[in-house]
Formats: structure tokens, sequence, C-alpha cells
């Protein structure tokens, strides 16, 4: 039979103190985690590697070796075991993907190598020239990255939410009330397109004025990260009820320069089309003096028959959405005009096929069935355009505050700037800057979201 004798009690355990021998005079030694300094090689012969850097990591199995400067035949460079491949792997895989690695080669023949020697990889932004005229007097700045790989295509709810915390940046009135905000998708309510935002109260106007709100740095840099056209209007009645849309003709109603469509009929010299076209391009950039630039390259059109005006006319090619966005205005009850700084002949045929009201342009001389390479009257260029705007507003009793004016090129900034809403359509880079809006997409017809259409209601006046 067992002994029945009971164990004796198990004595509780102490609570681990500090006494007098263990403790110091530095209450941080005492009652926080310590960890003693390491022995340190002396600076002289340190060798500084990544396990240097990390806390907790493992010292290199190779010895320190002394920094021999630039190597020599004397010195050969020698490769060092640093312990830590991953971490420099990781970290070259960081500078990939944000382009910064660059690879050389090395220089031929012991030489230094001059630009045709060498193999490196610059970014597309950077690319080296030999001419001191075309070197950039600034270093091209890095593009935010956009944000649609991440988020998608549409305009998500975390980029709804950070346009809010960047007008919510903006000072507001003093005697303002508690800000709120409220949104609609116009388009498609899973993934939509388009949001209207309502913001109550605006940015204070003694501090940013709604012209310098549109052109405010930050608002171009959000543009640019999520891939988004940013429209600030106020929520007005008119807003909701325009009365007359003016608009450019080539490369906004259609997606071509006429008098560059012009020049390609003519085949001496051989470069005429290319060189009327680079005119073109730098009157529209802003470049060059539109009336001047204009008479210059009709001049180089002296000779062509009249009758390449009707030839030219199956080539237009109406810019998409347009057709379906003249039905929906003329629904409406909205007058239409084009302002073209291109030909009559063309101009007033196009308008009429697509039941435009007004249309104005230039004239051109002909004689003996040829053009003679001179313009007869006024230019149609930028002060002309917005004039004969302001004359069909007048003469239909339309208030500038109801009227759209929509281009793409510098001639149609007066225009634009003259209209209650100035819309930039797939405009060149000072006309985007400058303008009230800017739509840069594949359909005209999102011109009706800027009202205030929903997608349902714009299917109805185009059906």
């Amino acid at each position: 039979m067992a002994d029945a004798t009971p164990a004796p009690a198990k004595a509780p355990s102490q609570r681990p103190q500090l006494t007098s021998s263990m403790r110091s005079s530095s209450y941080l030694s005492d009652h926080q985690q310590y960890r003693p300094p390491q022995h340190r090689i002396p600076e002289a012969h340190a060798h500084h590697g990544i396990d240097t850097l990390v806390e907790d990591a493992s010292p290199s199995k190779s010895p320190a070796l002394p920094f021999n400067g630039v190597p020599s035949p004397e010195h050969p460079p020698v490769v060092v075991d640093s312990g830590g491949a991953d971490r420099s792997a990781t970290a070259a895989a960081r500078s990939t993907s944000g382009g910064l690695s660059r690879s050389r080669s090395p220089a031929r023949n012991g030489g230094g190598g001059g630009l045709a020697d060498s193999t490196e990889s610059l970014p597309p932004n950077m690319a080296p020239t030999t001419s001191m005229d075309e070197f950039p007097l600034e270093p091209p700045t890095q593009e935010s990255e956009q944000l649609d790989h991440l988020y998608g295509s549409y305009v998500s709810p975390l980029c709804i939410t950070s346009f809010l915390h960047l007008m919510s940046t903006f000072p507001l009135p003093d005697d303002a009330e508690e800000p709120h905000s409220s949104h609609r998708c116009l388009d498609n309510q899973e993934n939509p397109r388009v949001v209207e935002l309502t913001l109550t109260p605006a940015p204070s106007p003694s501090y940013l004025s709604l012209a310098d709100l549109r052109k405010h740095e930050l608002i171009y840099r959000f543009e640019q990260e999520w891939n988004v056209d940013v429209a600030l209007q106020k929520d007005t009645l008119w807003r909701k009820h325009p009365r007359l849309v003016v608009f450019d003709m080539d490369s906004t109603l259609i997606t071509q320069e006429v008098i560059d469509l012009l020049a390609e009929n003519l085949s001496e010299p051989p470069d005429l089309a290319e060189r009327v076209a680079n005119i073109t391009h730098r009157a529209m950039m802003g470049e060059l003096n539109f009336e001047s630039s204009f008479r210059e390259r009709v001049a180089l059109l002296k000779g062509l028959p009249a009758t390449v005006f009707e030839t030219l006319r199956p080539v237009l090619n109406v810019t998409n959405g347009v057709p379906e966005l003249l039905k929906a205005l003329r629904r409406l009850g909205v007058k239409t005009a084009v302002l073209s700084g291109g030909f009559l002949p063309l101009t007033g045929w196009l308008a009429k096929e697509l039941g435009i009201d007004y249309a104005h342009a230039n004239e051109v001389v002909i004689e003996d069935g040829k053009l003679t390479g001179e313009v007869k009257g006024i230019i149609v260029g930028k002060e002309r355009k917005r004039d004969l705007l302001v004359e069909i507003a007048q003469k239909e009793g339309i208030d500038l505050s109801q009227v759209i004016a929509v281009g793409d090129g510098a001639n149609d900034l007066l225009m634009m700037e003259k209209a209650g809403l100035g819309v930039a359509w797939n405009a060149k880079p000072t006309v985007q800057m400058e303008a009230d809006a800017r739509l840069n997409g594949q359909s005209m017809l999102d011109l009706l979201y800027l009202f205030g259409f929903t997608g349902e209601e714009i299917d109805m006046l185009v059906s």
C-alpha cells in the first residue's frame, strides 16, 4: 500500500526584483531594454557594408578590409561578401521599378568614351543631345504615376475621397458653415466614368478665384495622378440651361486640319504638305500669329483648282459623338454655330450637313477656276471669333453666361474666355491650361455631362 504522507507544499515563486548590487545610477539601464555597444573596428580599418546599417544583422564571415581607393594594377578591386544579398536584390528591384537603374558598359581601349561609345540606359524623357541649342534649360519633371492599374479605369471611391481631401486644403470664407458634399454617378453606378460632386461652401474667392482654382497646380497634379479631367463650375441655373454652343471646326468638329488636306493635293514642291502642317501646328500651339501664318499657308496653295473643296467633302472625318450631340442640342432648343479659321466652302457645307445654325470661315479668292493664294475680307482669327460669338449672342438675345465655346487651338482662347464656359477638346497644352474645362475623351457627347445630364437622360436626347 502506498505511503499516504502528503508531499510538502511547493514554495510560491517570488517576483524578480532588482537588488542593490544589480542597480545602477541609470534609470534607462535598469528599466528599459538595453543593449551594450558592440566592439567597433577602428575607423581607419572599417569596411562599411550593409550589415553596419541593419540592426541585428549577422556579422560578415569575411574579415574587414581596408579601403584601397581607386582600383589600380597594384590594388585590384576585391569582391566582398557582405552577407546581405537578399536585401541588395530588394533594393535593385525598387530602383528598377522606379525607373532609376542604369547599366553602363566599360570604356573602350581604356579611354573615357563619348556618347557614341556609351550604351547607358536613360529614361525616355532625358535623351542626351550634342547640340546645346536643343539641350533643355531645365531638367524634365517626373510626372506622377497614373493609378488606373491599381483602382481601375473609372472614378473609384478612393479617387473621390482624395479629391474631397484636396479641396479641403483650400481656405473657406470666414463666416462659412460646416463644409459638406454630395456626389452623383452620372453614367454607371458600379463603375462610374463620370461623377458630379457638389461642394458647399466653395473655397474663399478672396483667397482663390474660380479661374485661379481651375489652374491650380494641385488640381493639375490630381488629374495626372488619377487620369481624370476635373471641370469646376458654379452650380447655378445657367449651367444646366445653355442657349448657344459655339464650335471650332478643325480638330474639333472634325479630326483633321483642312488646310493640311488641301496641301496634300499639291505635288510640287514635294515637301509642301509637310511645310504647311508644320506651320499649322505652330500656329495652333500659339507660337505664330494666326493671321499672318494663315496668309502664308494660303499663298502656298496658289494654283489649286476650286473644285478641290468638293473633292475633300467625303474625306472629312466628323469627330465621334458630334452628330448625336448636335441632335441633343436641337431637341433642347440650343442654338449652335461653327466659327472656323478654315475655308467657307467646306465649313458652310459641313454646317448644313450637321444642322448647325451659323457658319463663319475665311473666303479665298478664285480666278479662272483656281485659287490665287489670297484671302478675301477679314481673316477669322482669335479676335474675329470672339467678335462673332458676341454678335450671334446679341442677335439671338442670349446672355454670354449661357454661351459655351468649344475649341482646341490657341486661336480659340479669346472666344472661350468670352463665353460663360470655355471647353478645351483634346486641346494643345496651352489651351488645356487656360480653358475653364478640359475634355480629353473619345466622344464629343461627353459635353452634355457638363450640363449635369445623366447617362439615361443623354440616351433619351439622342434616341
